[in-house]
């Protein structure tokens, strides 16, 4: 007798089956012990030294202040290694400028310029023969990052140069153009005041008197970063250096400096939060003095120009104190922002000053250089504005990443 379909046996096999996925659901979804995801591990991206090695990428932004800051057990802190690359001898201007400029948009516009106006054999050149060049110049310098109203200036200064010079052929339009607009640009860079740190360090030293330099600007441009690698610098020319913590108002501050002097090895001044700044650095410069420092590093408190309590704060400070050097720290990337910034600062450091005695800013310190690629307007605009030199220029994240600033290769670049 032939028997019908065995239901039992479909039932047992269907639970047996839902019995081995529920298993195996359950073990893809636990994780291992200690273990906070399963997703694979990313590789780390490299970062390559400057002699091509690889090497550790080392942070300079300590805004938390680390575990000291946290209340926790301080870890132990990895020393600063290496050289800053101040002392390179890196004065190659990246090619000859007028060749630049003869091959690249400006020569285009002096052939245009040629068909325009034919000259030939001896000829004046006239306001109407250049100015279709000398907007374009604007339109350049506009276009990498120089204030409008110092780009104007510039064209002026090149127009009032140019025009009426004796020319000879057209090859002579193209180097007269070329060297004017070349002179205006290096003139501008090159303000009136030499700042020689490490010689008026010197000088100090022999009168027994330690050398300060204020550093101030807006928040979150890097001042306390920068400052630890002036500091870096400093050391490396066998100054003693001691940093002063005169930023009293920002929560975390003390303990940031903190750690860049551990891993310098130099001396925090501090006395903590909500103290007078301008107390503060009287203090740290007293006590520099009494164990022979060189050099006191005083940084103070990010604010905004338009600040009025804490520029009053400010000012107090740099009239009490009446330091060596006033560093101005903006970063080289937000361009006009940083010529209202810089702008303000000096005005109203100007208009706080006591009767015969006046502060200012001595120079400027760009930070974030190494990403601004062509746009290098900023520091044309910044010098010009305020007639303060380009001391320093931050390169990179490591404490020897400061370079001065090569007005040659600048000008190259606002060429190109």
């Amino acid at each position: 007798v032939k028997k019908g379909f065995d239901t039992g046996k479909l039932k047992a096999l269907r639970k047996k089956r839902a019995g081995k996925a529920s298993s195996a659901s359950a073990a893809a979804t636990k994780k291992p012990s200690g273990s906070g995801s399963s997703a694979p591990k990313q590789k780390g991206r490299r970062k390559w030294g400057l002699l091509g090695e690889p090497e550790t990428e080392q942070q300079l932004d300590f805004t938390d202040g680390g575990d000291a800051g946290r209340g926790g057990p301080a870890a132990p802190v990895e020393r600063a290694t290496g050289r800053s690359l101040m002392d390179n001898d890196d004065n190659d201007d990246g090619g000859a400028v007028a060749a630049a400029a003869e091959t690249g948009w400006l020569g285009g516009m002096m052939k245009t310029l040629n068909k325009k106006i034919n000259v030939s054999g001896q000829a004046v050149l006239e306001e109407s023969d250049v100015r279709p060049i000398l907007e374009a110049l604007k339109e350049k310098l506009v276009s990498k990052n120089v204030a409008e109203e110092v780009a104007q200036k510039v064209v002026d200064v090149v127009e009032s140069n140019v025009v009426g010079s004796r020319l000879e052929s057209f090859t002579r339009v193209a180097t007269a153009v070329t060297r004017a607009l070349e002179d205006a640009l290096t003139k501008i860079l090159s303000p009136g005041r030499n700042i020689n740190i490490l010689q008026e360090v010197e000088a100090c030293r022999r009168d027994g008197e330690p050398y300060s330099i204020v550093f101030i600007g807006c928040n979150g441009v890097g001042k306390s970063t920068n400052l630890a690698k002036v500091a870096f610098w400093l050391m490396q020319h066998g100054m003693k250096v001691m940093i002063a913590a005169c930023d009293t108002f920002r929560s975390g501050a003390v303990e940031q400096l903190r750690t860049h002097t551990q891993r310098l090895g130099v001396e925090l001044f501090e006395r903590g939060y909500e103290k007078d700044p301008a107390a503060v650095a009287r203090e740290a410069l007293k006590k520099a003095k009494e164990e022979g420092c060189d050099v006191v590093l005083v940084d103070t408190a990010g604010r905004m120009q338009d600040n009025e309590p804490l520029m009053r704060a400010l000012s107090k400070l740099i009239n009490t104190n009446s330091p060596n050097l006033t560093l101005f720290v903006g970063e080289a990337l937000v361009g006009n922002e940083a010529v209202d910034q810089l702008t303000k600062f000096n005005s109203r450091l100007i208009e706080l000053s006591p009767v015969g005695q006046t502060h200012k800013i001595d120079g400027i310190l760009l930070t974030k250089w190494d990403a601004v690629e062509e746009k290098v307007g900023a520091a044309l605009s910044m010098v010009y504005i305020s007639g303060a030199p380009v001391v320093f220029i931050g390169v990179g994240q490591q404490y020897g990443d400061l370079r001065r600033l090569n007005v040659k290769q600048i000008v190259s670049v606002l060429l190109k």
